[in-house]
């Protein structure tokens, strides 16, 4: 058969993609490679839970304070009022996902991309059989790339897809112990600390009976396993099981492109869809995945090849403005463990700790408090100037 859309690649972008053109009525398929698990802090924000109807079974662990840990080991402890931040584990998460995308009544297949070749009777979409090892193909009127960072589709089809920047991620999952003086399961820690890593920051992200502890970074040189050993030793969590540990590359920005002007469109990790300064890209990628489905659906209904692009216009008319606001802050103080020791001081501002919870809870700047807003600004003036010590707020 002919599908209408094929989705490389079944994360939360392209499971997301596959569920929703499934709903509407298309006839869909996905491939994906299955059995590898991504590497992620887990955190999704009460907007995800709400906006894509996640069930509670699969939140892990519910958390209601974020430390942010100082080069000093000084720390601030923000609470996280009116509500939580809920924990997912990725090696159940993707699967709930995939599968409700299926009972939506997309087409799933097992297998790894290997190219898209076009002829007279359409695009088809070709990949290795991950049982037979044969390869395969779908024929498709239009293709989604959700097949993560370093995207095959997105280096293949679309311009600027072969050059996207990233850091790489990496973390182990552990047994986690009973609340300690260092570890709290309804707490996030987040470490800001040149030694674990010179460009991005470490986490301690309880999920649930486990944790997810690791680190991220631009610099190649950098010893992600032994930053991450180091982690664990200074929470005193080095005798804790190990269960399993993954690494992956995580991009730094939107491509300035996300489709290539006839069937292909990306979404997720493949359009560099993760916010900076936090890396959060959970809820990014299902968005990304949604306004990919709503461009394909657009192009499907109207034959418009220009419709592939409202898939990057909706994203970003709600999101450029927050993507740019953490592009800049990363910029400023992630530079040096000086620079990394004023945020954490500006974060002592209880209207810093509200407006930057408020904005990730609901995903949106807060222009409600203009004069919080001009004090922030002038704090952060003072920072970056060197007109105040670190130590003060």
């Amino acid at each position: 058969m002919q599908y209408d859309v094929v989705v490389v690649g079944a994360g939360p972008s392209g499971a997301t993609a596959a569920e929703d053109l499934a709903r509407s009525g298309h006839s869909v398929a996905f491939i994906d490679r299955d059995g590898r698990i991504k590497p992620c802090g887990g955190a999704i924000p009460p907007r995800l839970i709400a906006d894509f109807f996640i069930p509670d079974e699969q939140i892990v662990a519910k958390v209601n304070t974020a430390r942010m840990i100082s080069p000093s080991q000084r720390h601030v402890d923000i609470p996280i009022e009116n509500g939580f931040v809920g924990m997912v584990d990725r090696e159940h998460f993707d699967p709930f996902l995939r599968d409700r995308a299926e009972q939506a009544g997309a087409h799933r297949y097992t297998g790894t991309f290997t190219k898209i070749e076009r002829d007279e009777d359409g695009t088809h979409v070709c990949y290795r059989d991950k049982l037979s090892g044969n390869s395969m193909r779908l024929t498709t009127k239009l293709v989604i790339g959700a097949d993560g960072a370093r995207s095959n589709v997105a280096r293949q089809c679309v311009p600027g897809g072969d050059s996207i920047p990233y850091v790489i991620a990496y973390h182990e999952i552990i047994e986690a112990p009973e609340q300690t003086e260092f570890y709290n399961p309804k707490r996030c820690d987040v470490i800001y600390d040149g030694k674990i890593s010179p460009d991005f920051y470490g986490w301690i992200f309880p999920h649930g009976g486990q944790a997810s502890i690791g680190m991220g970074s631009l610099v190649k040189s950098v010893d992600v396993k032994q930053a991450t050993a180091d982690l664990r030793a200074g929470a005193g969590l080095s005798d804790c099981k190990t269960i399993r540990r993954e690494g992956a590359p995580i991009p730094l920005q939107p491509l300035e492109r996300w489709d290539n002007g006839r069937d292909v469109v990306l979404a997720g990790d493949a359009a560099g869809v993760v916010a900076p300064s936090s890396g959060e890209g959970i809820y990014y990628a299902m968005v990304g995945g949604r306004v990919a489905a709503t461009a394909a659906a657009a192009k499907l209904k109207t034959g418009r090849v220009k419709d592939l692009q409202l898939a990057r216009k909706l994203f970003m008319r709600e999101h450029k403005q927050v993507f740019r606001v953490l592009g800049a802050m990363q910029n400023a103080y992630y530079r040096s463990d000086e620079r990394r020791e004023r945020f954490v001081s500006l974060c002592h501002d209880v209207d810093v700790q509200k407006l930057t919870f408020e904005a990730y809870m609901n995903k949106k700047l807060v222009k409600a408090r203009p004069m919080a807003h001009l004090k922030i600004g002038i704090k952060n003036l003072a920072h970056l100037t060197r007109l105040v010590s670190p130590l003060r707020t």
